[in-house]
């Protein structure tokens, strides 16, 4: 099966997308929007990360009031993401042999079922902890199987010159996300406790759904029935293997990940550590929104300010520029120092992830999208937690410092390696 579709005419780069009175360059994130199914879509889906984001930020701290035991924090965080490292392959081939809308509809309804289980038990004052961790691993392993479906449909709902600008959306719902949810899910924390925070979650799944059964989408020609379950598994690494780019951007993604984003889940030991900020503090939240939303920047400008730019090209600059912030955000002690890199740091990281991702999107075939996407989400959310994991003990000997000079040092090295353009252009 052929993994390098036909290359857009050079004509595709500079064609103007007319929608009323409105033109919008080809590739951009406004080109993506103009295009009523995929605005649906990527809204509901918004609305309904908005309010998992809500819930996932409170697990943890609902977790250690109820219990005071880190250990149980730290199972409730594995029942989260753990599902998106052992499932999401199964989730890419159920992404490919199925229809992917009717998948992402049963994922969507798994997930507000549980979720409003999940509230119930929270409303007693003494919940058991082994049903809150079975739901909250439910939760987990609807989201594992149904993130492939959804990264793979988004991009076949806008037509393949729009593709930069569907991919970089895709990116900033991520990271917005994460910074409204929290917001949102602290707020009515404190007023009117964590179930029916749980409970909004669950009413959020309810937009997704809506927007799916909604629009009319395209349908792909059904694929082959005579392959084993056990051989599509293996397909997806078989990609990887035959493919030198995609071998390259999962290589790049998955060390990245394990050595360089250690940051993401050790950002309380460094605001305390190095800056002297209290995680239990508005500060903090400050300082982790500051680099969400900067991330969200850096998924945006790749379907704006760099739509008409190689994305090959961005990724090793973009490295690099991460490589140096990473350092410098190891080495500061002072809060004002972390509040200015933050976002500086945030908008770097992710101009590099949502550049990989796109060049990723173009390159594979729609057929092999659900499994070769999966990968993807394995490297990019399910190895994260095993670099914090190992981050944190190897801080315990070091210092968090070491730790992200490390990640910073490993950058350089991945910067050098990921060089998409000359593998590409074999």
């Amino acid at each position: 099966m052929a993994l390098h579709p036909p290359e857009p005419a050079p004509e595709d780069a500079t064609d103007a997308l007319v929608d009323g009175d409105r033109v919008f360059a080809r590739g951009t994130a406004q080109a993506a929007l103009s295009h009523r199914t995929f605005r649906i879509v990527w809204g509901g889906t918004f609305a309904s990360n908005i309010g998992s984001w809500m819930q996932n930020v409170l697990l943890g701290a609902y977790a250690l009031r109820l219990t005071h035991s880190a250990t149980y924090v730290g199972l409730l965080f594995f029942a989260q993401l753990g599902p998106l490292l052992f499932l999401s392959n199964v989730g890419g081939v159920l992404a490919d042999l199925f229809d992917r809308r009717v998948l992402l509809l049963w994922a969507q309804a798994q997930q507000l079922v549980f979720s409003v289980v999940l509230a119930v038990v929270a409303t007693s004052d003494h919940p058991s902890r082994v049903v809150l961790f079975v739901c909250v691993l439910l939760i987990g392993i609807g989201n594992a199987l149904g993130a492939p479906a959804l990264s793979a449909i988004l991009p076949t709902l806008v037509p393949k010159a729009d593709l930069p600008g569907a991919v970089s959306l895709q990116s900033v719902q991520m990271n917005l996300s994460r910074v409204i949810g929290p917001a949102i899910g602290a707020a009515l924390y404190t007023t009117v406790g964590v179930a029916p925070v749980f409970g909004l979650n669950a009413a959020t799944y309810l937009f997704a759904i809506v927007a799916l059964v909604s629009v009319d989408y395209p349908r792909r020609p059904p694929t082959r029935t005579d392959v084993s379950l056990r051989a599509r598994l293996g397909e997806g690494f078989a990609i990887v293997r035959r493919d030198p780019l995609v071998r390259r951007l999962m290589i790049t993604l998955f060390s990245m990940s394990f050595f360089s984003l250690a940051f993401v889940g050790l950002m309380p030991v460094i605001a305390k550590v190095n800056l002297g900020i209290p995680p239990k503090s508005i500060d903090y939240g400050v300082l982790y929104g500051a680099f969400g939303l900067g991330a969200a920047f850096g998924a945006v400008s790749v379907g704006t300010w760099f739509a008409q730019i190689s994305k090959a090209r961005l990724v090793r600059p973009g490295m690099l520029a991460f490589a140096g912030l990473l350092a410098a955000f190891a080495l500061v002690r002072t809060p004002w120092a972390g509040f200015v890199l933050a976002p500086i740091l945030g908008y770097a990281y992710f101009l590099v992830i949502t550049s990989m991702s796109t060049v990723l999107q173009s390159h594979i075939d729609d057929a092999v999208r659900g499994r070769v996407i999966a990968l993807w989400i394995m490297g990019f959310g399910g190895t994260v937690p095993l670099g914090v994991l190992a981050g944190g003990l190897l801080e315990e000997v070091t210092s968090i410092t070491f730790v992200l000079l490390v990640g910073a040092v490993a950058a350089v090295v991945l910067a050098a390696y990921a060089d998409l353009e000359s593998v590409a252009a074999d």
